[in-house]
């Protein structure tokens, strides 16, 4: 519904996904060494034959403009995988780390929020050797080495730790004490463009400051996305999802089909990510999965037929995760191509433990909409995936009273949501003003949008989750 569909080519690099084959040349200029930084690195995640860390430098010197870490892991079976947030490459035991675009300036006290995943054989040692452009990272210009900051963890006060594994009980959401909750939260902007908003930092502020419930991990198939780097894109998601979890935020994994808008051209896709995320992910207690993000301009029986057949895919490696569909129109239940919510009702889709999307645009859609919604709670689980505070085109100027009516009513009959988007996108349903992901303010007032602030302060109201 919303969109941004050509946003500028330089965009598209922000994660820099990259082939991780032999040494990669710095990108751009490098400057003088810097005089002084930190490395604070923490093992977020790890399993099996693998892991996920973070890396955050911090330069306690001189500003740098253009910058390359280098740090080398210890033992012969650690591996880079996959990066972000930076160009990362590996030659021997020594990896590399150079600047992207939006990062590349790091003044005095800045930090660089970065991260991995890689593969082991044996243990897993903590990297050493740490240098910024040149220069030994001890900790401060004096050398003296800070604790680093403690690993947030997902504590029994977290909405994962309450709530535990979900599941659809009737109409509703329900966690583990079987009663209905309502999680909220925010999405992420297309995650090909915003990577750099995407951060220990910004998921720190959306678990503590916001006290978000919910992550939704926006990924595109087409418009440069998961199409051009399949591995590359599991991969960002799934780091994702860690993230998440290590918050104890539940992660609501898009499958962000839009354009074309018959989900069954990516069948195919669907298959072979879902397969992939779900075999890995299926421990966890914190992931949903929503399978098509918006169909559009195709029938439900299409819809429905896609869903019977990517369904079966994720159930064969996690049978219990939450599923969600997409619906016809853009996920309005048909609404917004002259449909509702009755042929969904009366041929709902062959499975369990699935709930149905809804998205809306509180300036575009508006009392019809809600009575589809009224209407539609009362015989279907519904999940709002999606939603604006702006028009359907993602601008305009915020409708406040359509906005809290839509609230209000998802209060009221205990549906979750989450927001489009947690950006600095330039665009008004964003949440935070343009610019803003590139410094460590996620939180306060002027770094948000009117958007933002609104959501902001819904989301941060206390949740009143069941335990009994």
């Amino acid at each position: 519904m919303k969109r941004f569909t050509a946003l500028l080519a330089a965009c598209a690099t922000t994660l820099g996904l990259t082939a991780l084959t032999g040494t990669q040349a710095a990108a751009g200029p490098q400057a003088a060494a810097a005089t002084g930084c930190r490395v604070d690195y923490t093992v977020t995640n790890q399993w099996q034959g693998g892991f996920q860390a973070g890396v955050k430098v911090t330069n306690l010197g001189d500003p740098v403009t253009g910058w390359t870490l280098k740090f080398t892991l210890p033992d012969a079976g650690q591996k880079v995988t996959q990066g972000w947030n930076a160009t990362w490459s590996q030659s021997g035991s020594t990896v590399t780390v150079t600047n992207s675009d939006w990062n590349r300036t790091l003044a005095t006290g800045a930090a660089a929020d970065l991260g991995f995943t890689g593969t082991l054989t044996g243990a897993n040692p903590k990297p050493t050797a740490f240098t910024l452009n040149g220069v030994a990272c001890t900790g401060s210009v004096g050398g003296e080495e800070p604790p680093p900051d403690p690993d947030p963890g997902p504590g029994t006060g977290t909405p994962v730790g309450i709530n535990g594994q979900l599941h659809v009980c009737g109409v509703n959401l329900c966690n583990q004490y079987d009663r209905p909750i309502q999680l909220r939260g925010m999405s992420t902007h297309g995650i090909q463009w915003f990577g750099k908003c995407y951060t220990n930092a910004s998921l720190d502020a959306l678990a503590k400051d916001w006290k978000s419930d919910l992550f939704r991990i926006a990924m595109y198939v087409q418009e440069s996305g998961y199409e051009t780097d399949p591995a590359g894109f599991t991969s960002r998601v799934n780091s994702l999802v860690d993230m998440a979890e290590a918050r104890g935020m539940y992660a609501l994994i898009d499958f962000h089909t839009l354009t074309p808008g018959d989900p069954n051209y990516n069948l195919d896709r669907a298959k072979t990510f879902f397969a992939s995320v779900a075999a890995r992910n299926a421990g966890k207690k914190n992931v949903i999965y929503e399978i098509a993000n918006e169909p559009n301009g195709v029938s439900w029986t299409a819809i429905k037929n896609y869903a019977e057949q990517v369904i079966p895919v994720i159930r064969a490696a996690d049978p219990d995760a939450v599923i969600i569909v997409g619906t016809r129109a853009w996920s309005s239940l048909g609404v917004s191509e002259g449909s509702n919510e009755t042929e969904v009702v009366d041929n709902p889709v062959n499975a369990t433990n699935i709930m149905y999307a809804f998205h809306f645009y509180a300036a575009s859609h508006k009392d019809n909409y809600r009575a589809t919604v009224s209407r539609a709670a009362a015989k279907l689980p519904l999940f709002v995936t999606e939603f604006g505070t702006v028009s359907a085109t993602g601008g305009g100027a915020m409708d406040r009273a359509s906005s809290v009516a839509w609230l209000d009513l998802l209060d009221q009959l205990k549906i979750s949501y989450a927001n489009w988007t947690y950006s600095d996108a330039n665009e008004s349903s964003a949440a935070f003003k343009p610019g803003t992901c590139n410094g460590g303010d996620y939180s306060s007032s002027g770094v948000l949008t009117e958007s933002g602030a609104l959501l902001k302060s819904r989301i941060s109201t206390p949740d009143t989750f069941p335990t009994s």
